[in-house]
Formats: structure tokens, sequence, C-alpha cells
């Protein structure tokens, strides 16, 4: 009898806590932590930690001043992402180094938060984990209710919004090889200003994954720009640069990049649709971002 009960005991609390991590709210970013001092030094320092943690710093990016994001993956992240359809995006987690008004900020994407974002088999809770022993955890940011998992997997920003299986699709090739070619060309020609930060291959299956650095183009619309875009987007005390680098995915011959629209709304849900600072600031930016985008998958 004793045994039963104990036996009832668990079954009881194992149920309370999948209740609560399906009631939990998550949120897209993770701030590690605040101090003082310069973005160069602190950058040596979160890519030594991120190291011995075990990740691969698989590039970096300096979109503005005072602003440096490092890109990781590991052999977890990639094998996640191989379990999963179009699981390239979450194959990476980005760590951010910000300066923002004489506070050096620390921060990483949410690993759980991405994972249902994206729809991954696996929610990635042993990479929060090892983020959080490598760099800290100081609070999770960057919605003010967040967002229960079930709705992330299934998120949109409002009606007639893209979801994550809306994805754009930029070129087809004749097979996988010859669309990541044409990738690499395009990309290292610096087409419509934009260039490469890092490349991922997915163990044992025809897809890769690559982050990009946006610039204005070549004829001075400033509408894909990293640097517009998240002048008007990220601009609270605690900065969201870990959203940066956008990214383009090849699967199977086909080359695709998640729509501006869903890309920015996951990453910052309490957008506004008008006024100062919204989605109407830059609403030229989803368009100039894909015209962008198929220049560079087209490879020519």
């Amino acid at each position: 009898m004793r045994l039963f009960r104990q036996l009832l005991l668990a079954i009881a609390g194992l149920a309370i806590a999948i209740s609560a991590n399906a009631a939990e709210r998550l949120q897209p970013f993770v701030l590690a932590s605040t101090g003082t001092g310069d973005v160069a030094t602190k950058v040596a320092e979160v890519k030594g930690k991120l190291k011995g943690a075990g990740f691969e710093v698989v590039g970096d990016y300096t979109p503005y001043a005072d602003t440096t994001i490092v890109i990781v993956t590991s052999s977890g992240l990639k094998k996640a992402a191989a379990q999963s359809e179009f699981g390239a995006y979450g194959a990476v987690q980005r760590v951010s180094v910000t300066k923002h008004n004489g506070e050096l900020q620390v921060a990483y994407t949410n690993p759980i938060y991405m994972s249902n974002a994206y729809r991954m088999e696996d929610e990635l809770t042993s990479t929060g984990t090892a983020l959080k022993k490598a760099l800290g955890s100081k609070k999770v940011y960057g919605s003010k209710k967040g967002l229960k998992a079930k709705k992330l997997r299934k998120y949109h920003y409002m009606f007639g919004m893209p979801y994550f299986d809306d994805p754009s699709m930029l070129a087809e090739h004749k097979n996988y090889k010859a669309a990541v070619a044409a990738v690499e060309k395009g990309l290292a020609a610096g087409k419509s200003a934009i260039t490469k930060v890092y490349r991922v291959d997915i163990p044992g299956k025809d897809e890769t994954v690559f982050g990009v650095a946006m610039k204005g183009n070549k004829i001075g619309k400033p509408y894909q720009d990293d640097e517009y875009i998240m002048s008007e987007i990220d601009f609270k005390g605690v900065r969201s640069s870990a959203h940066l680098p956008y990214e383009l995915v090849v699967s199977g011959n086909k080359v695709y990049a998640l729509s501006a629209k869903f890309r920015i709304a996951m990453n910052f849900p309490d957008l506004k649709m008008m006024g100062d600072n919204s989605f109407m600031n830059i609403m030229e930016s989803p368009g100039a971002v894909e015209d962008a985008l198929e220049a560079v998958a087209a490879g020519n």
C-alpha cells in the first residue's frame, strides 16, 4: 500500500510539472549579465566561456557600433536540427554583447523559445542549461506577457500575417550541391550588399543554414539594412541585438528564408502595428529583404 501511495504521488508530481511547463510563458531572449567595460574585451571573454562549455563559435557579426553578436552551434544543436523539418533554423544560438548607455549587456536567444517557434522536436532544454551555466541568467525578456509553447508553435503576429511554415522560397536549383554553391557565390559577390556571417551544415540531411549581414543596397535604399531595421524595432533599455543575423536555409535543391514579417514579429512580439517604433515605420523592409535575398539565392 505504501509503495502504491508513493507511486501515485510521483505520478501526481510529474503531472503537475508537465502542466507547469505547458503553462509557462516563454520569452525570446535571456539577459545573462550586465556590467562595464569595452565590447571587444567582453566578446573575447564570452567566446572563451562558450568554447569551454562545449559550443563551437561559427561566426561573429558587428552590425553597428557597440554591438557584436557571436553565433554558436554544438553537436546537440545540429542533432536536434537534423530531427526536425527545417530544423536548420534552430541549429545555432546567438549571443550578443551590447553597450547601451554605458552599460555592457550580454544576452542570448532563449533556446526553448526558439525551438518552439521553429517547431522543433527537441525543445533544446540542455542547450539552455549549458548557456545559463556558461554565461549566467539574470532574466528572460523581449515580451511583456510572453507566449505559451502551444501558441508559439502556431505563432503569427495577426490575421493575414505569415506563419513559420509560410517561408519565402527564394530560388530553385538542380540539386542540393548546386543550391549551396549558388548561395556561396552570391554571398561572396556581395549581391545586394549581403555577405556571409556563418554557415552550418546539418548532418545526415541535405540542409544548410547561412547567417547573413545585410547593409543598404547599392541604389541607396536602407530598407533591408540591419542597422536601419534595428533602429526602429530595438528601442528598449535592454537591447535585443541577438535578433541578428538573418538566415538563409538551403533544403534539398531550394533556398528559403523566413518572411521578415514572421522573423521580426517572432523576436519582437510586442511591436506595435502603428505609431513610434512600429511595423508601419519599416513597412518597406520585408519586401526589400526578400528581393535582396533572392539575388543572393540565385547566385548569378
